[in-house]
């Protein structure tokens, strides 16, 4: 018998450094020339470096609702230091002790791929920072079509199963979803692995009925696991394997020549021969988790982001990314460039609202969001963004809707479907759901300019010299 000897690994010492230094979040007050503007939290993190720590950190302060006004990233070698400014979602300075706290415990959690402490947080939020993570998750990816979500919600009621949390995406003509289910009334996850065939293969019939031979399509149910992906990253990663990005559009004129009104998204790659560095440069519509959705690409498509600057004016936010690749591999090909300006476009794309967007508040029940979806296709109406979830018997969320051929909805129609459901819908937006910050009416000209001057520019050489003391010092000696 041949005898393979193989080296004895303590994982607990890939852990040593970080359990000896932490990872640390520092509050600092904002400059008194500041004080009729927003005054940021800046959350400093320094620790050991590990592949998907700065996706795990803009991961934990995007699931806080944290608005990333600007960032300043530095990861290169073993260690890193990322300063984040962060307010809440009406531009807020945050002064919450349990929130600093939050962050602190879920940064190192996530670095050990142990859960983060989301109860706490849950209750002071009011709402599930991921909800369905314990429950048996629905995948599927396909041609998004019109009253496809109402068929699917409505073979689960059949099959007597409870939608818990749903969120979808519709981009280029192709849709995809996360529906969390219990097993009926009584809840807890699908466990029994014929009855999740059974309910697969059901699910499966409907999304095939409309898919012609060779059509991409997918349907996979899945049961909870430890370190389940989360929720809004997985979506991106089914678009990103369905090839949602195959059909997207670069604008003329690059990165650097964003035309006034243009809310088009501009990459540009250049190489910096020096460092061996790839410089991505991004210029797109200011909007929530626009990093979130950036760095998700970037870490899916496994490169590792050594130095970035991050910030917006105006409406208009520019990211500038030095990037290698996590095994070295260069980025010589002009198919790998291009796949990789089109990746970005697409996770940028993915989550921009298209339609009227509809606000749910009502009593949890079975088979609500197949009641729902019912009416939305029964008068004509299609779905193209979803985000649902349930607590404490109540669902709440929100549902953007547009006519069959995915225009603008006629309101007569909407109110009809709103009659119709009851209820439940709380509020109709008739203006975009995102609304990009702006200064207080009180606010001088002068300080204005002063606040637009303070963002950061983009070069990284001017930012690494003026930081480089400070990362030094922050920088503490292992004593042997």
């Amino acid at each position: 018998m041949e005898i393979i000897y193989q080296p004895h690994i303590d994982h607990e010492l890939q852990y040593l450094i970080e359990r000896i230094y932490p990872p640390r979040s520092a509050k600092v007050s904002g400059s008194s020339i500041f004080q009729h503007s927003t005054i940021d939290l800046k959350t400093t993190v320094d620790s050991a470096n590990k592949h998907g720590i700065l996706l795990a950190m803009v991961q934990v302060l995007t699931d806080l609702d944290l608005v990333i006004s600007k960032s300043y990233i530095s990861s290169d070698g073993g260690w890193f230091m990322d300063v984040f400014h962060v307010t809440d979602q009406l531009g807020n300075k945050l002064t919450d002790e349990r929130l600093i706290l939050y962050i602190k415990q879920a940064l190192c959690e996530t670095r050990r791929g142990g859960n983060s402490p989301s109860e706490e947080v849950n209750a002071f939020l009011g709402r599930d920072v991921m909800p369905g993570q314990k429950d048996t998750a629905l995948e599927m990816t396909g041609t998004d079509r019109p009253g496809l979500m109402s068929e699917i919600s409505a073979v689960l009621v059949e099959l007597g199963c409870n939608v818990t949390a749903t969120m979808a995406w519709t981009h280029n003509s192709r849709a995809a979803c996360i529906v969390y289910v219990e097993n009926g009334p009584g809840g807890g996850p699908i466990t029994d692995p014929i009855r999740l065939a059974q309910v697969q293969e059901q699910l499966q019939n409907v999304v095939e009925a409309h898919h012609g031979k060779g059509e991409k399509r997918s349907v996979r149910l899945t049961t909870p696991a430890p370190g389940r992906t989360h929720t809004e990253r997985r979506l991106h990663q089914l678009m990103y394997e369905d090839g949602d990005y195959e059909r997207c559009r670069g604008c003329d004129g690059g990165g650097t020549t964003h035309k006034q009104g243009c809310d088009r998204t501009h990459v540009t790659i250049e190489r910096c021969e020096e460092k061996g560095y790839w410089i991505v440069n991004v210029r797109s519509r200011d909007r929530p988790k626009l990093l979130f959705d950036t760095v998700c690409a970037l870490a899916d498509l496994e490169y590792v982001v050594s130095h970035a600057v991050v910030a917006s004016k105006g409406t208009i936010a520019d990211q500038e990314y030095f990037i290698r690749h996590k095994y070295g591999c260069p980025l010589d090909t002009e198919s790998e460039r291009r796949k990789l300006i089109l990746c970005l476009i697409a996770a940028i794309e993915r989550r921009i609202s298209h339609g009227l967007r509809l606000d749910l508040c009502s009593p949890n029940q079975m088979g609500l969001f197949s009641d729902i979806t019912r009416v939305f296709r029964e008068n004509g109406l299609s779905m193209s963004r979803i985000e649902i979830t349930t607590r404490d018997d109540k669902a709440f969320g929100s549902i953007y809707v547009t006519d069959a051929s995915g225009n603008d909805v006629d309101p007569e129609t909407v109110e009809l479907a709103i009659t119709e459901i009851g209820g439940s819908i709380i509020a109709v937006h008739r203006s975009p759901d995102w609304v990009p910050r702006r200064s207080s009416p009180s606010t001088s000209p002068e300080i204005a300019k002063r606040e637009v001057e303070d963002r950061p520019r983009f070069s990284f050489g001017s930012l690494f010299w003026s930081q480089l003391e400070r990362l030094s010092s922050s920088f503490r000696p292992i004593r042997s």
